[in-house]
C-alpha cells in the first residue's frame, strides 16, 4: 500500500537502472507518486505502480530527453558518469526539461563539489551546480555524501582496499538515507518549497577513516575485508598493471587524496532533519556489492 494518500505531480527520475536512481524511484512509487522513469534503456527498468517507463533518451540526446520529460512537473536528475561531456549533457537535459513545461529540478550531486575539489567528479558536478544556478529554474542541489557501500566495492580478490589515504575521514552514507533525504524533498511539492535554491549536503552520522569503515564493513559481512594505505607512486602502478585507463587512475587516485586531505570529513543534520530518523551508521548499512566491481568512474 502506498505510504501516503496525497495527490502528487508527476515526477521524471533519471538513472533508474542504476543503484541510487532504482532506490529512488521504488520510494516514490510506495507514496504513490505518479513517475516518468527516463533512461537509455526502458527494457531494464523496474515495472513500478503508477510509473511510466520513458526512452531510449539519453542526456545529450536534446529531442529525445524533450519526449521522455513530458508531463513532468519535477525532474530528478542523477548524475551520469564521467564521460569529459557531462556539463553539456547534463545542459542538454536541463534545457529540455524548461523546454516542456518542468517546474523544478532536484540535482543529484556530490559533497564537496567545487572547482578545485581534489577529487575530479566533485569538479565536474560543481559546473552542473553553477549552470543550473543560472538557469532560472527552479532547484534543489542534493550533494550525495560518498555511499558506505564504496569501500567494499573497491576491493580486490584477497578483500583488501589499497589506496593512497592516511589519517584523513570521509562521513560515508547509505544509498537509503540519499534515497529519504530526496523522496523527502520531492514530496514537497506545492509552488514554493523551504529547499528551494538550497545546497542540502547529505551524510552519514560520523566521519572514518578508510581503515575505520573497512573494519566494519568486514564486521558487518563477516567478511575479511582489511584496508592497506600505498604511496601514491604504487596506488598508480598497481591500477597501471592490472589495465586500467589513465583517466580511472587518475579518477580514483584523486578520491582516496580527497579523503586523506579532509575534503568530505563533515558531517551534516540532513538526514535527521528531513526524514525525522538518525542517519544510518556504516555497519548497518542494507547491502554490500561484491569486492571488484567499483565502476572507473562516477
Amino acid at each position: 500500500m502506498p505510504m501516503s494518500e496525497e495527490n502528487h505531480a508527476a515526477v521524471a527520475v533519471t538513472g533508474v537502472t542504476g543503484a541510487l536512481g532504482s532506490r529512488i524511484a521504488a520510494r516514490l512509487a510506495l507514496h504513490g507518486v505518479p513517475q516518468l522513469l527516463v533512461g537509455r534503456s526502458p527494457d531494464r527498468m523496474s515495472d513500478l505502480p503508477g510509473a511510466q517507463r520513458r526512452g531510449p533518451a539519453a542526456y545529450d540526446d536534446a529531442p529525445a530527453m524533450r519526449k521522455a520529460l513530458e508531463g513532468a512537473s519535477t525532474l530528478i536528475l542523477v548524475s551520469g558518469y564521467r564521460t569529459g561531456r557531462r556539463l553539456e549533457e547534463h545542459a542538454t537535459a536541463i534545457e529540455a526539461a524548461t523546454a516542456v513545461g518542468v517546474e523544478r529540478v532536484l540535482y543529484v550531486s556530490l559533497v564537496g563539489a567545487s572547482p578545485v575539489a581534489t577529487y575530479l567528479n566533485a569538479r565536474d558536478q560543481w559546473t552542473t551546480e553553477q549552470f543550473l544556478a543560472g538557469s532560472g529554474i527552479r532547484h534543489t542541489v542534493l550533494r550525495a555524501g560518498w555511499y558506505s557501500s564504496t569501500p567494499a566495492a573497491l576491493a580486490d580478490e584477497d578483500f583488501v582496499v589499497r589506496g593512497p589515504a592516511h589519517t584523513g575521514r570521509a562521513a560515508f552514507v547509505t544509498h537509503e538515507d540519499i534515497t529519504r533525504v530526496i523522496t523527502a524533498v520531492a514530496l514537497d511539492d506545492g509552488p514554493r518549497s523551504e529547499h528551494d535554491g538550497a545546497v542540502l549536503e547529505i551524510t552519514g552520522p560520523e566521519a572514518l577513516t578508510l581503515d575505520e569503515a573497512v573494519t566494519r564493513i568486514a564486521a558487518a559481512t563477516g567478511r575479511p575485508y582489511r584496508f592497506q594505505t600505498e604511496t601514491l607512486e604504487e596506488a598508480f602502478a598497481r591500477r597501471w598493471r592490472r589495465g586500467v585507463t589513465g583517466e580511472q587512475i587518475e579518477t580514483w587516485i584523486s578520491w582516496f587524496q580527497a579523503i586523506d586531505r579532509g575534503e568530505v570529513s563533515t558531517v551534516t543534520d540532513v538526514v535527521p532533519r528531513l526524514t525525522g530518523s538518525p542517519a544510518t551508521p556504516i555497519s548497518d548499512a542494507a547491502w554490500w556489492p561484491e569486492p571488484t566491481t567499483a565502476r572507473g568512474v562516477r
